[in-house]
């Protein structure tokens, strides 16, 4: 018994989903006599490119055409069907990309169609013929015999030569359209008398991913599984994949800063034996759907979603702030970044949920300024939600608010946690005058920073303008304010000009400070 997948192939152009364009310049090209002598197909794996070159090989053929609608019933097109006509020949170029394969088609396409018009050669991953096969057929692409033409189909179109490709019709075959899958899926179901509900449906399509073989494989493997009984449970069980229900219900506790409930959901998840990155890479992609929404203001039609579903993602980009979506997603690519090099995705999924429900336990940079940023939305009583749309040019923009006070013991404990790491990112020597000093006063947007009593120097190595200004911007990164910084020495040894003046340093520890500073090399000028 057939496979699914090919038993539900499309037979003429009416049958072919999804590739309008494609099949609108095919029809028009037959019907007005438009026959080129080289076609190129393009597009994701399972869209349909073989079964179009098919199709068009019978519309070439049939004994009522050469037509755009084949009767499907002559021999030539029933043996076309079957893959047995002696004027349609279909090769691999994946085994048969050979200059000596390329010999042997030069050598047959001198003879005559067997009992069609056209003698088609169907050449699948087009793209792996060695160059010189491809210069080989150069020649009969330009120049061939007026019953020849090729089909060739490719999932990499720019690994075609380009001298091939200016002397070729090329379609770019785009996915399917979820709702596209889910009405094949629906017609192979009720075709085959499977039991199916769309909720099913829809699940099997979206883990497809735009291949209709893939879809219909996928129906045709659970319809086993199952004796035609289909159910939703049975979907998840077999493809791992995630329920949508769970991805919105993670969020809906993230909006709830729901940490505890967040790693209970996780546990269940685990026991139930889903599979963790699965789950980080839906939940991803769960995300990128809720911030296309908070930005467009709308469900774009790209998105493989039910009108249900739809409804439902508009709701909740309403709910979930896009400071928490953004923070959300760049802690998610750390899980992912540890399941590519074979780690458990379970510890950086539930660190990141920890970390995005409760930011006071991250004192990284990033999520200071997270904090930050949620402190004046609360500050302002703004709630949470997606920013507006940005009024047009010839609006006045509202005032600037005043943003909230920055504590000094906040600042000081994200200065070595922060602060000097993110200095010494973009330069070491300042990161290590900086290493001994501290912020003791914070007046307004005045930062007084203080070093010890025997690091005047490097007081004075702060002050220069290309290091301070380094410092005020890494500051500003991490609180979001514009500081005004001074330096000071602590213990008796501030910048007065009145008061005593510690003792000046002698030329050895100004040496030895520029040597540790700097990394420098006392020169011998004697030498």
């Amino acid at each position: 018994m057939a496979a699914l997948y090919r038993k539900y192939r499309p037979q003429d152009f009416d049958e072919v989903v999804g590739q309008e364009a494609v099949v609108r310049t095919l029809r028009n090209a037959i019907e007005r006599d438009q026959i080129r002598q080289a076609y190129l197909l393009a597009g994701p794996r399972g869209t349909g490119k073989t079964s179009l070159a098919r199709i068009l090989a019978k519309c070439l053929n049939c004994e009522q055409g050469p037509t755009a609608s084949p009767d499907k019933t002559c021999n030539s097109c029933l043996t076309i069907a079957a893959g047995t006509s002696l004027d349609v020949i279909e090769m691999d170029a994946a085994s048969q990309r050979g200059i000596d394969d390329i010999r042997e088609i030069r050598e047959h396409v001198i003879l005559q169609p067997v009992e069609g018009r056209y003698k088609v050669y169907i050449l699948d991953e087009a793209h792996q013929l060695t160059d010189a096969a491809w210069n080989a057929l150069l020649k009969m692409i330009e120049e061939p015999p007026p019953h020849l033409v090729f089909a060739f189909c490719t999932t990499e179109l720019q690994k075609v030569l380009a001298t091939v490709r200016s002397r070729c019709q090329t379609f770019l075959f785009a996915r399917p359209r979820l709702a596209e899958l889910t009405r094949l899926l629906r017609r192979v179901a009720d075709g085959e008398k499977i039991e199916a509900p769309d909720a099913a449906l829809s699940l099997v399509a979206r883990s497809a991913r735009g291949s209709f073989r893939d879809a219909v494989s996928t129906l045709d493997q659970l319809s086993a599984a199952t004796d035609g009984q289909i159910t939703v449970q049975a979907v998840l069980q077999l493809l791992g994949a995630v329920e949508e229900e769970a991805l919105f219900r993670i969020c809906d506790l993230v909006v709830d800063r729901d940490t505890a409930g967040l790693l209970n959901f996780v546990e269940e998840l685990a026991e139930q034996g889903q599979d963790l990155s699965r789950l980080v890479n839906d939940l991803l992609e769960h995300l990128r759907h809720v911030l296309l929404v908070q930005h467009l203001g709308e469900v774009p039609d790209s998105v493989p979603a039910t009108p249900e579903t739809r409804d439902r993602l508009h709701a909740q980009a309403n709910q979930l702030g896009e400071p928490d979506v953004l923070r959300l997603i760049d802690l998610l690519a750390v899980a992912v970044d540890d399941v590519r090099e074979g780690g458990d995705p379970r510890l950086p999924l539930e660190l990141a949920l920890v970390k995005v429900t409760r930011p006071g336990a991250d004192l990284s940079r990033q999520s200071l300024s997270f904090r930050l940023e949620q402190l004046e939305s609360k500050s302002r009583g703004q709630p949470q939600k997606p920013r507006e749309p940005v009024a047009p040019a010839s609006e006045p923009s509202p005032p600037t608010e005043a943003r909230p006070a920055l504590e000094l013991n906040e600042l000081q404990s994200a200065w070595k946690q922060a602060v000097l790491p993110a200095v010494g990112e973009r330069s070491i020597p300042t990161a290590s005058v900086l290493n001994e000093a501290r912020p003791i006063e914070l007046a307004g947007d005045r930062l007084v920073i203080e070093f010890p009593p025997a690091a005047s120097f490097h007081r004075n190595l702060a002050e220069e303008p290309k290091n301070a200004s380094l410092l005020a911007e890494v500051l500003y990164e991490v609180t979001g304010r514009r500081l005004t910084l001074a330096f000071a020495v602590g213990e008796g040894g501030a910048d007065e000009p009145d008061s005593e003046e510690a003792p000046a340093a002698t030329e050895e520890e100004i040496i030895s400070l520029m040597k540790s500073t700097f990394d420098a090399k006392e020169v011998d000028e004697t030498r």
